[in-house]
């Protein structure tokens, strides 16, 4: 079965590279871009962008991306705005003007070009380890069903993973919160918790 391709943005970090080894795993196509803009640019030609840069990037990344992103696309946005942005503890976050970083994309990003956010409680660790198996949810938030559904269809190629649609973008600003506080539980715990929703 033929997959559309999809590009990563920030694909050598820990999620990004594990989201590109999964996804490559099962049969997905992917071209990995950097923060670098000319290699962010090349891979933005794609239909679907997943922006997998920390938060102090984000605003550089998608201002080199603004020539190259075309109506019709999809950005998917896994950016938390974790205080580790500023020197601070990755267990805090910062105050987005807009509510949310994906929010804040997507005022950044060309008119016609729209945001889904997902990806924030996923573990990075467990995602490039091809030996874990994974069982959690990943919380998808957007304003048109269509864009969350693609969205999840993707990321359901990865087994064991399910997406639960938490509604429109603007909950974004609650699914990114999660992100701290399983970073502190993994830290007291010393595991890579994730979430799943029960009674689904």
């Amino acid at each position: 079965m033929s997959h559309e391709s999809i590009a990563i943005i920030g694909g050598s970090g820990a999620l990004g590279f594990g989201l590109a080894v999964r996804l490559g795993r099962a049969g997905v196509p992917v071209v990995i871009g950097s923060r670098d803009a000319d290699r962010a640019q090349e891979a933005a030609a794609t239909e679907l962008v997943v922006l997998s840069v920390p938060f102090r990037s984000q605003s550089e990344t998608l201002t080199n991306l603004k020539t190259v992103l075309r109506e019709g696309q999809l950005v998917v946005d896994a950016t938390v705005p974790l205080a580790a942005a500023v020197s601070g503890k990755a267990t805090r976050t910062l105050g987005v003007w807009q509510g949310s970083a994906a929010q804040q994309a997507q005022e950044m990003v060309p008119e016609g070009v729209r945001v889904v956010s997902a990806l924030h409680t996923v573990s990075a660790a467990h995602l490039k380890d091809l030996e874990h198996t994974l069982d959690e949810d990943v919380l998808v938030c957007g304003d048109k069903k269509a864009d969350k559904e693609r969205v999840s269809a993707l990321i359901e190629l990865i087994p064991g993973l399910r997406c639960v649609d938490c509604g429109k973008l603007e909950m974004a600003r609650l699914t990114e919160q999660l992100t701290p506080l399983l970073i502190g539980i993994n830290i007291r715990y010393k595991t890579h918790a994730g979430l799943k929703i029960t009674g689904l």
